[in-house]
């Protein structure tokens, strides 16, 4: 199975998402693809992750995204997975200091409060390191307009790591890595 982790504020109609979906479809595999929307609480996401893997008939490949590359990250050192990050962020209960207040679900509308309680958990599952670094891949690009890829090459230094000049948070080379990623 592979499990793609997505965003704050997104859901499984993310645009990697999606690409990852229609790229295992048109392998023959598109039973493999999972993509839970993922509630807003950092608990109830990671209890709904770790569902989803107790319970996989095959084995688990974890894709994250961004805040999905936080809990990626979590859940492979957890279970032992193998894991692709995709721009993550890092230390998110400080990243995400500023976004207390309001929020919209980018794909549902849903709206809801995020509040310092989201910090509090978010701070409660991170970690000094990855607990498994060789099972990580770390994928950035330089020119994340939302994160400092930065924190992630020297988070992630001991985990394998491509970094690749230019692009965006939404990194636009994911499609053309899609036969990287599942192979790792």
């Amino acid at each position: 199975m592979m499990l793609y982790v997505h965003g704050f504020n997104s859901t499984s109609h993310s645009t990697k998402a999606q690409a990852l979906k229609k790229w295992l479809e048109a392998s023959g595999r598109g039973a493999e693809w999972a993509c839970p929307d993922l509630p807003h609480q950092p608990a109830a996401a990671i209890a709904e992750l770790s569902r989803l893997i107790e319970s996989a008939k095959f084995p688990v490949k974890l894709v994250g995204s961004s805040l999905g590359g936080f809990y990626a990250t979590v859940l492979a050192g957890r279970y032992g997975l193998r894991a692709v990050l995709i721009n993550p962020a890092v230390h998110p209960h400080l990243l995400l200091r500023d976004a207390i207040g309001p929020q919209k679900n980018w794909h549902t509308g849903e709206e809801y409060e995020f509040t310092p309680s989201h910090l509090n958990a978010l701070a409660a599952m991170d970690e000094p390191a990855p607990a498994q670094p060789t099972n990580i891949l770390l994928m950035v690009e330089t020119g994340d307009e939302v994160l400092d890829y930065r924190a992630a090459v020297a988070y992630y230094r001991d985990c394998h790591q491509i970094i690749l000049q230019g692009g965006d948070h939404g990194f636009s080379r994911f499609a053309d890595l899609l036969p990287f990623i599942d192979a790792f």
